[in-house]
């Protein structure tokens, strides 16, 4: 591909994910018809392909599906009040973390559907859009209602120590990931007019997570989803910070991106499903974020040019098969691109600060 300016790079990577919003205003994981299942919305992957939108300041496409989401949890509610109530255990009754971009329908085969991490997250964009960005998500008694709910059907499911599948919906463990989320949301959330969480239920949270890093699980001593507590969320102090960044690049930072975790047999390119871990691109990104936000940028535009390179005609890939410029069909990958557009946007920003002073 001929060489871009961060600004033409911006441009090009926004229309590419723009074209995976539907008209609900959910996004897909990735490109309609793809065969991976990837066609599909989840609250997660809305979550983090909003960002790319908010950094811009185009709010009309960040309310939109906000208000798209609040409206899949009101299509919900009687499962939700039932799950408060019944505090339920098994996958299939608890809130699902995927559905249908149109009908707003969840999707019933099995997939790991205990991930406490995406109610967690939502909930702390909702807070920050209306207390940082002055936007108002919830303007209607039913949104205040349905919030008030997920705080509640936290409690009920005790997130604090309920094992789930966590960012990669796999086998269920106590996540420390998941556990960040859901304290970053109810932080975030109790900011808000309307909306009532016990600070008990915050510290329920905070000490679990203490208790169990720099480890994301039991099975797992680092994860690249570990970085999440570092951003967006926040919920770590310097050293915590430190150690995790330590760790995920010591262990996992791979040529082509970040491997999820040792032993991930997701894509492994190894026959035996071993050892050749397939390298996520929006790894690198991720890291260009939190450095830009430490001021180290040198480092942080290191690794946004070594992600320049990994573009592809079709925008930014899930992942890279281990040790090779092979790259797998989940292309372009929504939330690969909202990262890369915030680490270029960043970077961009931060670059024309410092030539506004030499001026």
């Amino acid at each position: 591909m001929a060489k871009l300016t961060y600004e033409q790079l911006i441009k090009r990577h926004l229309k590419i994910l723009k074209s995976l919003q539907t008209e609900s205003g959910l996004f897909l994981a990735s490109k309609s018809g793809v065969e991976t299942g990837y066609d599909k919305s989840w609250l997660r992957d809305n979550f983090y392909e909003t960002m790319a939108f908010e950094i811009i300041g185009d709010w009309k496409t960040v309310e939109k599906t906000y208000r798209a989401i609040l409206e899949v949890f009101l299509k919900h509610e009687e499962k939700i009040d039932w799950a408060i109530s019944e505090k339920p255990r098994e996958t299939y009754k608890r809130i699902h973390a995927r559905f249908n971009p149109e009908t707003f329908d969840e999707f019933w085969e099995e997939w790991g559907n205990k991930q406490n991490d995406a109610i967690g997250c939502i909930l702390f964009r909702i807070g920050e859009l209306e207390i940082r960005n002055k936007r108002c998500i919830l303007k209607t008694n039913d949104h205040h209602r349905i919030v008030n709910k997920l705080v509640k059907y936290l409690d009920a499911i005790e997130y604090w120590r309920d094992p789930d599948s966590g960012v990669w919906e796999e086998w269920e463990e106590v996540h420390a990931s998941s556990i960040g989320a859901c304290v970053a949301g109810l932080r975030s959330i109790r900011r808000l007019p309307k909306i009532e969480v016990p600070i008990s239920l915050i510290s329920k949270g905070e000490k679990a997570l203490d208790n169990l890093l720099p480890r994301e699980s039991n099975d797992k001593f680092v994860d690249l989803s570990l970085l999440s507590l570092i951003w967006p969320y926040n919920v770590v102090d310097e050293q915590q910070r430190d150690q995790i960044l330590e760790n995920v690049e010591y262990h996992l930072l791979r040529e082509r991106g970040i491997i999820r975790y040792k032993g991930d047999r997701y894509y492994n390119k190894n026959e035996d499903e071993v050892s050749e871990e397939a390298e996520w691109t929006f790894g690198l990104a991720w890291l260009a974020i939190i450095y830009e936000k430490m001021d180290r940028k040198e480092k942080a535009k290191e690794l946004i040019k070594d992600l320049m390179v990994l573009d592809t005609p079709d925008g930014i890939p899930e992942l890279y098969f281990s040790n090779s410029a092979e790259y797998n069909e989940n292309t372009p990958l929504g939330w690969s691109e909202s990262l890369f557009i915030v680490a270029l946007y960043q970077l961009n920003d931060r670059k024309e600060e410092e030539e506004t002073k030499e001026e």
